[in-house]
């Protein structure tokens, strides 16, 4: 479903994302994990159509994101670490308007926009305003958005920070019973490395803009011979604190400037 050969993300000098290459099977569960900025996110918006390769190759089931970016976009579901609603509109209107972007036919779009939003238990909420929404409202309401048009993939960039317990497993069951009755590939990354052993079927670990590591959770333990991923994560990452600085984030931004011109 997934294909990455050899991909390269720079910005100006900055290399975010080194020479990578993996693949996701078509119904997996992947798990992509990495410090801060490590390039999670980078390879994602590469993945996603929103930024395009230095050098090296995408395939996403079947097509590639730079020269085929709408094909791909109808592909895949995406929630994204940052919010992306718009509060101004209710939650139906949010929906509505995806729906309408991705040419879902009006009687299933209405069809599927009830079920999601009963789902995800935000269905007697569906005519207040998003900006009344909690966070963790706002989360479920971006997952239903991403599945409204039915996706082969849906792409998670830490989709659970900041929620409750009890949000976070309603969703994974949820995304569960989507990837085993629809046979839905999920794409995720996550700090929570609890979530990442339970979930994942494999697991990739990228950092410095490398794939350090990849494999099932109990392969990852044992090529570290740690007991848990959390601790075969930090023998492969290092214990340091990992902070996006401003020093980096400053170098990204100026990076990002002079590319664009």
């Amino acid at each position: 479903m997934i294909k990455v050969n050899n991909l390269t993300k720079k910005f100006h000098n900055f290399v975010a994302v080194d020479n990578i290459s993996f693949s996701v099977n078509d119904g997996e569960i992947f798990a992509f994990l990495g410090p801060n900025g490590a390039g999670k996110s980078t390879t994602i918006k590469m993945l996603t159509t929103l930024l395009s390769p230095t050098n090296g190759e995408v395939i996403i089931n079947g097509h590639d994101p730079v020269r085929e970016p709408d094909i791909v976009r109808r592909t895949f579901g995406i929630v994204f670490q940052d919010p992306s609603l718009d509060d101004e509109l209710t939650a139906w209107e949010n929906i509505e308007l995806h729906g309408v972007l991705y040419d879902v036919p009006d009687k299933l779009r209405k069809e599927r926009a009830e079920q999601l939003l009963k789902y995800v238990d935000l269905w007697d909420r569906k005519d207040s305003l998003v900006k009344e929404f909690s966070g963790g409202m706002k989360r479920r309401l971006e997952i239903a958005r991403g599945l409204l048009h039915h996706p082969k993939i849906i792409f998670l960039d830490e989709p659970t920070l900041g929620l409750d317990p009890q949000t976070r497993n309603h969703m994974w069951t949820y995304l569960k019973e989507l990837n085993k009755n629809e046979s839905t590939t999920i794409f995720f990354t996550t700090h929570y490395m609890e979530e990442a052993e339970r979930i994942a079927q494999r697991i990739a670990i990228i950092d410095h803009g490398k794939i350090i590591a990849s494999g099932t959770s109990e392969e990852l333990k044992s090529q570290t011979n740690t007991n848990s991923l959390e601790e075969a994560f930090l023998a492969l990452t290092g214990k340091n604190i990992r902070e996006e600085s401003a020093s980096s984030t400053d170098r990204m931004r100026t990076a990002r400037h002079r590319w664009r011109r």
